[in-house]
């Protein structure tokens, strides 16, 4: 049967504060955690970004190129795919002297790269693994084949600790119509995860940030637990890569914390608190523009 539980950024930001771990790591150990997704020139998105969330969250950031874009704030003008058998020896050299506690997964283009990807992590034994099915850029710029999806759901997701569509990706996942109301995610998420194996521990986590209305909710669903993260929405156009920075922060949190409700709890305040303060940023240079959030707001200090 399942459960249902929420979770309210505005009641809980102060203890999320105290508790998230973005001046240090509670772990004794500082995790590795690497990035496996396409470079983003700007910084906002994608690899580089990750490093910057693991970094803002006490963890190691590591790196495996799986794409090359040209893009700014604005668009993505270029894409170009590293050969699969250097991506996959960018993987089997880093893993076999670099102990890994957790792994995110971003952009990988199309099959050739995503099947290369799951074939060198398949025995691996990776304690954690967030992915973060990304189709589709900020600007509108698709970044995964059309081929390439039934391959993500066949290598990948078995691999997953958690996944993180967003609601027009949950679409295609589905090969159904975006959802369009929190209803609509809960039914969507009980099938996202019907997908995954039934074994083990197995998250879906439906971010409803397309949704119209200024109250956000992204559901966290195990098959049991139907666990909503609620926020305000910001007035910001500074939402360049908040996809990329949520799933990375998750991946750098879940070594650190006792379990994945409390790893996507503090994501989730965390991001919503880079996103407040992103504004002190200043990399789009016109209105049309989106910006990246901020994530060291925590870190720098205030002008």
């Amino acid at each position: 049967m399942t459960t249902h539980s929420s979770f309210s950024l505005s009641s809980s930001i102060a203890a999320l504060g105290a508790l998230s771990g973005e001046r240090a790591a509670t772990a004794q150990v500082i995790p590795n955690v690497v990035s496996v997704a396409g470079v983003d020139p700007s910084g906002g998105a994608g690899l580089l970004a990750d490093l910057k969330t693991f970094s803002a969250l006490g963890a190691y950031g590591c790196g495996v190129v799986a794409a090359l874009t040209a893009q700014n704030t604005r668009s993505v003008t270029g894409v170009h795919l590293p050969p699969t058998d250097f991506i996959r020896l960018q993987i089997d050299t880093l893993f076999d002297d670099v102990p890994i506690a957790s792994i995110k997964i971003g952009m990988l283009g199309n099959v050739g790269v995503v099947r290369t990807v799951a074939d060198g992590l398949q025995n691996r034994n990776l304690p954690f693994l967030v992915l973060d099915p990304v189709m589709v850029a900020k600007s509108g710029d698709k970044l995964l084949a059309d081929e390439a999806i039934a391959m993500l759901r066949e290598a990948l997701f078995p691999l997953a600790t958690v996944i993180t569509p967003n609601l027009p990706e949950a679409a295609v996942l589905l090969q159904e119509t975006v959802p369009e109301s929190v209803r609509d995610m809960r039914r969507a998420a009980e099938k996202l995860r019907n997908i995954l194996p039934h074994v083990g521990q197995r998250w879906v986590l439906l971010k409803g940030g397309h949704l119209p209305g200024g109250d956000l909710v992204d559901l966290l669903f195990d098959g049991d637990r139907m666990i909503e993260l609620a926020s305000q929405r910001i007035d910001t156009r500074n939402t360049h890569g908040t996809g990329c920075a949520y799933s990375a922060a998750i991946a750098a949190l879940l070594p650190q914390r006792a379990d994945v409700p409390t790893a996507v709890r503090e994501a989730h305040g965390w991001l919503a608190r880079a996103i407040a303060q992103s504004g002190r940023l200043q990399v789009a240079s016109s209105p049309q523009g989106h910006g990246p959030v901020h994530h060291f707001h925590a870190l720098w200090a205030t002008a």
